[in-house]
């Protein structure tokens, strides 16, 4: 049996996902949740050592047989969160994670020393948003300047895990894009943005090397890896954060294919083969985990937004099915703009939810929910426009994370989208990219230099039973609502 090992560091759980590679089957998994401790300023944040808590406890549920038959590692991580560390490389702070939003007072001025957020664009490639890692670091020098003087190694939360199981501090391209830090046209760090977040110190002394993606990071040597089960001496690859890692768990990497992942976040995104940069700033410009770039459009409230609704209705997991399919498209009128935790398509940090177009023949259980889940759909729609105006093909969706599994959610995506939508065979998106990235690794090691499609066209199926095509009888509906959302969002912006 010979396996590789898939970790998946997500905002609610760590997943482990142990892939056998000659059977072509998930052989062992296992999750842990995670908690987020949150504040009434957008504060969100996690303990670095729950996470090495929950990989410990994952390992421990898996055979040792299993364990022992792994070839490779892969990391996937969430994106954005800051991991400072220092001189003796232990945690500084608690982690603050993609979906913070206390540190837009940093992002302005990161865009102010720069000349403007469209300079920040220009050199960079991307706007700074509140979410990203840069706001993040120059939030500590502001209010944490004794913990500041202390930073030596700035590390995102796949970075860190790949740190504790080989002893190697580095970062690559993919999930280096989301610092905000990364020119992503050339691929190395701008001075402009760092010198803009901290301009007392060379800030690029802080950051980590940057490496290929197509080469091991090193290899499992520390105690922590024996502590977990695994096999010493094993490679570990680059990994990625969790979108690059999903664009290759579900076989996203050549032009033309469009991933969506319904998780807390909802993200919807595209492989392409130059950098595709938005003059806007709204579509964030990512280098992908595979060579190319991975144009992304992220919004902050998708299964977090249906969860926060579901509850108090009282409607649990088993019934969510059946609630959703008992209102009608459009939700009886009923329009919700989901911005709980503030968003960032669109860049509104400091919104609040909201309903709309409440009567008292429409508000209801299945009206709220299925108002929820349109309304986080519509959220991904705007974003496919704006990847349309850039260029980006869209021909067929393939869905992952936990929305995915809702066969109603899947045709309402189908019908608002007016495309093909599909979810992969794993229902692991990310677990299974970072696996796959591993086999990716292994075989370059093996065999020499390979596209990763060549393992992805042979790994990643999708499930028939998935396949849904839009109801074109719908589309003037959702076109109606669509518009009234847009038409709510830029009414509401000026509010918050």
């Amino acid at each position: 049996m010979n396996t590789v090992l898939g970790i998946d560091l997500g905002t609610q759980s760590l997943k482990v996902v142990f892939y056998n590679y000659e059977t072509k089957q998930i052989q062992a998994s296992a999750s842990r949740p995670l908690t987020v401790q949150r504040d009434d300023h957008g504060a969100a944040e996690q303990e670095a050592s729950a996470w090495l808590a929950a990989l410990q406890q994952c390992c421990a549920e898996i055979p040792g047989s299993v364990k022992q038959s792994v070839r490779a590692i892969g990391v996937s991580g969430q994106q954005h969160g800051f991991v400072a560390l220092d001189a003796s490389d232990q945690v500084l702070c608690p982690v603050k994670l993609w979906c913070d939003t206390a540190t837009q007072d940093q992002a302005d001025a990161i865009h102010a020393a720069c000349g403007g957020r469209e300079r920040v664009i220009e050199v960079a490639g991307n706007p700074i948003l509140v979410g990203y890692t840069a706001s993040k670091i120059r939030w500590l020098k502001d209010s944490q300047p004794q913990a500041y003087a202390r930073l030596a190694h700035i590390l995102l939360p796949h970075d860190f895990l790949n740190f504790v199981l080989t002893g190697i501090k580095a970062m690559e391209y993919g999930d280096a894009s989301g610092t905000g830090l990364l020119n992503v046209r050339t691929r190395a760090w701008s001075d402009e943005v760092c010198r803009a977040v901290d301009e007392d110190q060379d800030l690029k002394a802080l950051l980590p090397p940057l490496i290929a993606p197509d080469e091991p990071l090193g290899t499992t040597v520390t105690d922590f890896a024996r502590a977990c089960g695994l096999p010493l001496d094993v490679p570990v690859a680059p990994g990625g954060g969790d979108n690059m890692m999903a664009a290759i768990g579900t076989g996203n990497v050549v032009s033309g294919q469009l991933t969506m992942s319904l998780g807390s976040s909802g993200t919807l995104f595209a492989y392409s083969d130059r950098a595709v940069v938005d003059p806007s700033g709204d579509i964030a410009g990512f280098c992908s985990s595979t060579g190319g770039w991975l144009p992304l459009v992220c919004t902050m409230n998708c299964t977090l937004g249906t969860e926060l609704v579901r509850m108090p209705l009282g409607v649990g997991l088993e019934n969510f099915e059946q609630v959703l399919n008992t209102a009608e498209p459009g939700a009886g009128g009923l329009l919700t703009l989901p911005f709980f935790g503030g968003e960032r398509m669109p860049n509104l940090p400091n919104a609040r939810g909201s309903i709309l177009g409440i009567s008292p023949d429409n508000f209801d259980a299945p009206n709220l929910l299925r108002s929820q889940v349109e309304a986080a759909t519509y959220g991904l729609k705007y974003g496919l426009e704006a990847l349309v105006s850039l260029g980006i093909e869209a021909r067929e969706i393939t869905l992952t994370g936990g929305g995915a599994n809702s066969p109603a959610w899947r045709q309402i995506v189908a019908d608002i989208f007016e495309l093909q939508v599909v979810a992969p065979e794993v229902d692991e998106g990310a677990a299974l990219g970072a696996a796959l990235q591993a086999l990716w690794i292994l075989s370059c090691m093996q065999q020499g230099p390979s596209p990763i499609s060549s393992i992805t066209n042979e790994h990643v199926a999708n499930r028939p039973s998935t396949r849904v095509e839009p109801q074109s009888y719908r589309f003037d509906v959702y076109r109606e609502h669509y518009d009234r959302y847009r038409h709510a969002v830029d009414f509401l912006a000026g509010f918050y």
